[in-house]
């Protein structure tokens, strides 16, 4: 799936790859992680093994990714509270360990989804103004274009501001 969306001021293309965390596309997604600035790793909060599987993901990333690339974990399903096999604290705790972002989603009801998107968006984005500003130091002739104290910035919309991301 491709988006294009502008995400603050910046226009920025997203290639989502879904491969299910099937095995047989193990080989080709350490392809995929090279070139990427952000990997959402997504287990079934109603199957554990999908947790279980997580730590093999993230272990495969840090072989395979750049050491910068952000990630986030998403509990998946958590609209099927009676069939969970995965507790949120446990999903907490992994994040913790890892130290990445962790939410808790349902994409049956909508729950989270865009917010996830929306933060590792925005925290890709704000890794590399990071970067940019530490190649081009302030007086430099980089011909970048500075944002002006007066200028309007985008506030997030109401919903973002109820949810909260460990």
């Amino acid at each position: 799936m491709n988006k294009r969306e502008s995400l603050f001021i910046v226009n920025t293309n997203y290639f989502y790859r879904d491969t299910a965390g099937q095995e047989r596309f193990r080989t080709i997604t350490t392809a995929y992680y090279r070139g990427s600035m952000g990997i959402m790793l997504v287990y079934d909060v109603t199957n554990e093994k999908s947790f279980e599987n997580i730590k093999n993901w993230i272990r495969n990333i840090e072989e395979n990714a750049s050491a910068d690339v952000e990630k986030m974990i998403l509990g998946n399903k958590c609209d099927l509270d009676s069939k969970r096999q995965v507790s949120k604290e446990r999903g907490e705790q992994l994040a913790i360990e890892y130290q990445i972002k962790f939410v808790e989603t349902s994409a049956k009801d909508s729950l989270n989804v865009e917010y996830a998107f929306y933060t590792l968006a925005r925290d890709i984005k704000a890794k590399m103004e990071k970067k940019q500003e530490a190649s081009n130091p302030p007086g430099g002739r980089s011909g970048a274009h500075q944002l002006k104290a007066n200028e309007p910035q985008r506030k997030p919309t109401s919903w973002l501001s109820r949810c909260s991301v460990l």
